[in-house]
């Protein structure tokens, strides 16, 4: 049995502003406060500002002395800035977990069921979720820590949202080449890394 995922208290804001941005409370230029979110949240600013910090990184906000802390304005090129190097990384942690998703995919098969029942419903959320979960397993079964935090840092789910609700792109499951993938990783394709390159730049929304 999988044991359950404990968040840090500094997650736990992460993510509580990272909805707060997807869900249009706080919009592109406008200043988020660091003290309204710690007196919001019941919490001192130390673990707000850790957090801001890391959705600096991620290029999501953006300070400016004596302006704050503001959320960027996300344009096309960031995303597809990201993409290149997604692909890149994703080549290198196919290769990796070939070996381990050659014998058993039983965690990438329900997001791609998931993936067609969200084509069916036509649901974006989903779509974008499942997608995203898909390729996090994959790299999550290369076994290389580093690989994927360096991937979990491009902020991929968050950005396909933010772009999909800011600039209009048009978000695709692709199921029929997930599921691809699989096959390609069960019948051991030697030629697997290039298949995941190709196939997430073929993916990249776009306007």
């Amino acid at each position: 049995m999988t044991p359950p995922v404990v968040h840090s208290l500094r997650e736990q804001i992460r993510e509580h502003i990272v909805d707060g941005i997807v869900s249009g409370r706080w919009k592109p230029g406008e200043r988020i406060v660091e003290r309204r979110i710690a007196t919001e949240l019941e919490v001192s600013q130390t673990p707000v500002r850790e957090a801001l910090r890391e959705l600096e990184t991620l290029r999501l906000i953006e300070s400016a002395p004596n302006k704050g802390v503001r959320v960027r304005n996300l344009t096309a090129a960031d995303l597809e800035e990201s993409y290149p190097v997604r692909a890149g990384l994703e080549q290198i942690a196919a290769e990796l977990a070939a070996p381990t998703l050659g014998e058993d995919c039983s965690r990438l098969s329900p997001h791609v069921a998931a993936l067609y029942e969200a084509d069916r419903l036509a649901d974006g959320e989903a779509q974008v979720r499942h997608t995203v979960a898909f390729h996090r397993e994959m790299v999550r079964a290369a076994g290389n820590a580093v690989l994927l935090h360096t991937w979990e840092g491009l902020g991929i789910e968050v950005f396909t949202a933010l772009s999909i609700r800011w600039l209009g792109t048009v978000q695709k499951s692709y199921a029929e080449e997930h599921e691809a993938l699989i096959d390609a990783f069960l019948r051991k394709d030697p030629d697997i890394g290039v298949l995941v390159k190709a196939h997430v730049l073929g993916c990249a929304p776009r306007a």
